[in-house]
């Protein structure tokens, strides 16, 4: 079972979710007693914090706007072994926190994805948000080359040395591809549980934003493949402009070759022009990559430098929280660090 002196912390950003704040609350600690639930009000002008002091919760206030403002300051002033992050719209079950929380410490695990299953007639996914997180999925699995469900999930659990170890840049709701990037850039221990997804209740408003949050996040992939992957990012750019030197440059070129004479300076100079800069860009991506090599190595070695999840030797099926049955669906992925 888990040792009494484990910490867990739940974390749940609240928006003027007045209406559903207060069962989010009772539902983790229903499904995990003694779990401490922090509800951090982020900008809210309804009642968010009283419901969530009447249930039960430490209510903390994030001034500045955005659910990653709120990850950010969570991650940095609290201070437990196991963190859990959830949505304060109830629309994630709280009652697969058990199985979630099984899963990390028996692997052990740094980061637990809760992959939402639509089990409803009517489908809870916007057919904007369901196409967007589809092909977010197969983008940033294609670019950072490891494979995601549910990149877009607010569900996870977290080890402390992946919480203490994560940077957190990110400002609104791009924060969920931040972490899953963080992830797969250091390959930490994760998996993946299938968990049931349910629409927003009456009167609840959704925060999101299909095009403008999915910019967003376009512009975030963007940045971390320009961190993390320069010598993809700047090769691109380098090839494409070789190409177009050569493309300019050759018949310049061949034109010389049969004539003796240069009668088009202003192409001849373009396509030099791209040439070098090609190669100053080739450069700068060859520069950058030995630098995110040390900086990712600082950055496993801080992560190292954290304890992982501690198991006592008895059997983890014996983990002292609600028994569920884990259902690992077919999907589901394990990316193991090296």
């Amino acid at each position: 079972m888990l040792e009494d002196t484990t910490r867990i912390a739940a974390i749940v950003p609240c928006h003027n979710e007045e209406i559903t704040v207060a069962t989010v609350v009772n539902d983790l600690k229903k499904a995990v007693p003694g779990i401490t639930v922090y509800v951090y009000d982020n900008c809210s002008t309804d009642l968010t914090s009283q419901r969530a002091t009447e249930a039960g919760a430490i209510v903390r206030k994030e001034n500045s706007p955005g659910k990653g403002n709120v990850v950010r300051r969570a991650f940095a002033d609290i201070e437990a072994d196991i963190y859990v992050m959830i949505d304060g719209d109830d629309t994630y079950e709280a009652s697969h926190l058990p199985e979630m929380i099984e899963t990390l410490v028996s692997g052990p695990y740094d980061h637990v994805l809760g992959v939402r299953q639509d089990n409803q007639e009517s489908t809870s996914y916007r057919p904007g948000h369901e196409a967007g997180n589809m092909m977010f999925n197969r983008l940033t699995g294609w670019l950072f080359q490891s494979q995601v469900t549910d990149m877009l999930s607010g569900y996870r659990v977290f080890s402390r040395r992946f919480v203490k170890s994560f940077p957190a840049i990110s400002k609104r709701f791009e924060i969920e591809t931040e972490l899953t990037v963080h992830m797969m850039s250091l390959r930490l221990p994760s998996t993946e549980v299938p968990i049931d997804f349910r629409d927003r209740p009456d009167g609840s408003e959704s925060k999101l934003s299909t095009f403008k949050d999915g910019f967003r996040i376009l512009g975030l992939i963007s940045a971390l493949v320009r961190h993390e992957r320069p010598r993809l990012f700047y090769g691109v750019i380098t090839t494409i402009l070789a190409a177009l030197s050569l493309l300019f440059g050759l018949p310049v070129v061949w034109e010389f070759w049969q004539t003796g004479l240069v009668p088009r300076f202003p192409t001849a100079i373009l396509a030099a022009a791209l040439m070098g800069l090609a190669f100053l860009l080739g450069s700068v991506g060859l520069t950058l990559d030995g630098l995110r090599r040390a900086r990712r190595e600082t950055s496993r070695l801080a992560y190292l430098g954290l304890p992982a999840v501690s198991v006592p030797e008895a059997s983890t099926s014996e983990l002292d929280l609600p028994r569920q049955t884990v259902r690992q669906s077919p999907a589901t992925r394990t990316s193991l660090a090296s």
